[in-house]
């Protein structure tokens, strides 16, 4: 049975949503920027691993490529950007849509290839690729036959140094 891999991430990361939340409920009741400082939030990802490269889906609905900007720095992934407000004509009675700046980071747990990372964007969906380093990549490891230490091999060659050279 395969063990859960654990995912190196931010520990204050559901904490820091919450206060995002907060902030967003008291800015929608009160108006006004509620909690200044705390306009940064997460947008919701799917993070999965295959033999060769991780990859990473994130919701950015209504963001345009052009507007985000994306680093890898060692076994770090950053995702920023930012989702502007509309202009509206009216008075907004109700807000359920994130705007501001948006910020993801993730750690990987083993070497990447930096120069190998691949994204694009479909449908409000940015998926990453980041391809493993080849030190990380699973490797298959052939096993030989032995009897009692020797592999089948070594047991070959002594039976052919043993066997008669032909001659008289």
């Amino acid at each position: 049975m395969d063990r859960p891999r654990v995912w190196a991430r931010n520990p204050l990361a559901e904490f820091d949503d919450l206060l995002s939340q907060m902030g967003g409920l008291l800015e929608s009741t009160v108006g006004g920027t509620a909690m200044p400082g705390l306009t940064t939030w997460a947008p919701a990802a799917d993070v999965t691993e295959g033999d060769e490269a991780y990859h990473v889906e994130l919701e950015l609905p209504g963001v345009r490529r052009q507007e985000i900007n994306i680093e890898v720095n060692g076994q770090e992934l950053t995702v920023t950007g930012e989702i502007k407000e509309r202009e509206r004509k009216g008075v907004l009675r109700r807000s359920g849509r994130r705007t501001g700046r948006f910020e993801y980071r993730l750690l990987l747990p083993s070497e990447v290839n930096t120069e190998g990372v691949k994204a694009a964007m479909s449908d409000g969906v940015l998926t990453i690729t980041v391809p493993k380093a080849e030190t990380a990549k699973p490797r298959h490891i052939e096993i030989t036959e032995s009897i009692q230490g020797e592999s089948r091999q070594q047991q070959q060659q002594q039976q052919e140094r043993q066997r008669p050279q032909g001659g008289l």
